[in-house]
């Protein structure tokens, strides 16, 4: 006899374990499935060790900043064993900070692969669970392209499992995970290129806000290159060799130290789910939902990065806490897409909220207003940097409300947050510049702007 449950939630990332636990308040009978560890990709292959090698990537760059304020001068070098071993114990704590939560919430924890034998029961390894509703939160894995030679690379999954670190690193992709490794890396003092199809980084991004970026990138030494498409990759006694068709139809040939990491992109995690024994529509990998999270079937639903809406972390967990308010708790409601800040861990930092120039311009043609300020930050005047920090307000001069907000620069993410909830309540131009600056901090550049 199978187990019975209201809920079984396949993936334990953080949209699944968000919306199990919310049911559960609500009285459910909660189960939940995972193959892998805890916490999905954010804890474990994400977020988390991946900000924690930003961080660690960032203490050379204050060794070198600390004789400008009269400190002698820091030799240092770093232990990479050590600094692995401190990032992966982090997020071993963090599964077990899961388990003990959804334990405390009365959620049972299936560990394997769950699969649709018919649209309300689940086969998990060899038992059978049956189901009342179903919420899909399976997440997504990274795209690899299809490139003889291309077991010889890696991808972002792989990155805090290396076993050394790579003295020479390819980066394969513009997108954000790529840019942010490229950085990562030259931080610890590895020679990096990055290798982009298109003629810059970070598509989707606002123009001021992915030029910054990348020449702040060029600034501290990455090389990028553009308009080439990699072709093959071969092991040899150098390393591996990447092979690259240019635009003009020239080859180059990049050797990285042993590693090159393909970074370009994801997809949702939708396959062997068993969906073709239910009516569960997908379109290009991703499950199909209307604005409740619901599926093509009434009773199975589907949060986070499967749905390929917006792939963030606070996304996905929202997404299930509404599905959970509304399925279990009556309390009916919509998950919101306007005004969701993000930030790009690179160095420079960058953070952006709302509309893009352009996105702002296609919509309002003709009533878009820029305010910009580019300045160099009070902090590198005695270490005598040229570090530039790139503010902007999009703003729509019919209703003088600002549309967007971008920055690249220090504390980038700290700061679009707390202008995210100014964006969301509808504040204008004026309400930013009738707000007082703190001085001096580079945010009060967004009230001082004309």
């Amino acid at each position: 006899m199978s187990k019975y449950f209201d809920l079984l939630v396949l993936g334990a990332g953080s949209g699944g374990i968000a919306a199990a636990r919310r049911a559960a308040e609500y009285g459910a009978r909660v189960g939940i499935v995972e193959f892998s560890h805890l916490g999905g990709t954010c804890v474990n292959r994400g977020c988390v060790p991946k900000k924690l090698m930003v961080y660690a990537s960032q203490f050379p760059s204050i060794f070198t900043d600390a004789p400008g304020y009269g400190w002698s001068p820091v030799t240092s070098t770093l232990d990479w064993e050590k600094m692995t071993a401190a990032v992966n114990g982090e997020v071993h704590r963090l599964n077990g900070v899961y388990a003990q939560m959804l334990e405390r919430s009365q959620v049972e924890v299936f560990h394997g692969h769950g699969a649709f034998i018919n649209p309300h029961q689940i086969q998990i390894g060899e038992e059978l669970v049956t189901t009342d509703k179903v919420l899909i939160a399976v997440g997504g894995h990274p795209v690899v392209p299809n490139i003889p030679g291309i077991e010889y690379a890696i991808t972002s999954d792989d990155i805090f499992t290396l076993p050394e670190q790579p003295q020479r690193l390819v980066v394969i992709g513009g997108g954000y995970i790529g840019s942010e490794f490229a950085c990562i890396f030259q931080g610890f003092g590895s020679e990096v290129i990055q290798v982009i199809r298109g003629e810059q980084i970070l598509r989707g991004f606002d123009e001021d806000l992915r030029q910054g970026i990348r020449q702040g990138m060029e600034h501290h030494g990455i090389q990028l290159i553009n308009k080439a498409t990699p072709m093959s990759l071969e092991k040899t006694e150098a390393g591996v060799t990447l092979v690259l068709a240019r635009e003009d139809g020239a080859t180059d040939l990049v050797i990285a130290d042993a590693v090159a990491l393909a970074a370009v992109g994801r997809k949702p995690r939708t396959e062997n789910l068993g969906l073709e024994h239910t009516k569960v529509q997908l379109s290009h990998r991703a499950v199909v939902v209307d604005e409740y999270s619901r599926t093509t079937v009434d009773h199975i639903y589907a949060v986070g990065d499967c749905t390929d809406h917006i792939n963030l972390t606070p996304v996905a967990i929202n997404e299930g806490r509404a599905f959970a308010d509304t399925v279990y708790g009556g309390k009916s409601r919509l998950m919101s897409y306007e005004y969701i800040p993000t930030a790009i861990f690179t160095t420079p930092q960058a953070a952006t909220v709302g509309l893009t120039e352009a996105e702002a311009e296609a919509k309002h043609p003709g009533q878009i207003k820029i305010y910009r300020s580019r300045f160099r930050p009070m902090y590198y005047t005695l270490a005598g940097k040229q570090e530039q920090t790139m503010m902007k307000l999009v703003v729509h001069t019919e209703t003088d409300q600002v549309l967007g907000a971008h920055m690249v620069g220090d504390y980038a993410a700290e700061i679009i947050q707390g202008v995210a909830i100014a964006l969301k309540m509808g504040a204008t131009k004026a309400n930013f510049d009738a707000t007082v600056g703190i001085h001096p901090t580079s945010a009060e550049e967004f009230v001082t702007m004309r």
